[in-house]
């Protein structure tokens, strides 16, 4: 099974100051459309996921931003899953524009039940899954 999943986002308008230059805050939204499809690409659906009672919350995030990026540019948010432990998920990010990398980050996630009390990762958000 994957590790490591690429989606492309574009830059949009919204997501820009006056100059043109992305936010910091869609960079966390990035990467969550980047756990979303890796979640996707490794055969899960959230929203089934959901509707068995379960959600993700994160409770750690890290972003190191090293250049902009501008309204329009194409990027992509490249995510690596890693061991993240019984109730814990941990995962990288690569935000580039082309070749150049725009930041990185990682985030680590906790597995909830309907109640919000922490339960164990699922199979699917682990890195030994058949």
């Amino acid at each position: 099974m994957i590790n490591t999943h690429e989606h492309a986002v574009r830059v949009r308008y919204c997501e820009c100051d006056p100059m043109g230059v992305a936010h910091h805050s869609a960079y966390t939204v990035w990467f969550e459309m980047g756990r979303t499809e890796l979640f996707r690409a490794r055969g899960g659906d959230y929203r089934a996921f959901e509707a068995q009672g379960m959600a993700v919350a994160v409770v750690d995030l890290h972003i190191t931003y090293k250049a902009p990026a501008h309204y329009d540019d194409e990027l992509t948010v490249r995510t690596t899953l890693h061991d993240g432990g019984q109730v814990k998920i941990h995962h990288t990010y690569e935000l580039l524009r082309g070749d150049q990398v725009l930041a990185t980050g990682e985030t680590v996630v906790v597995c909830l039940n309907a109640q919000g009390k922490a339960q164990a990762v699922p199979d699917l958000f682990r890195i030994d899954a058949c």
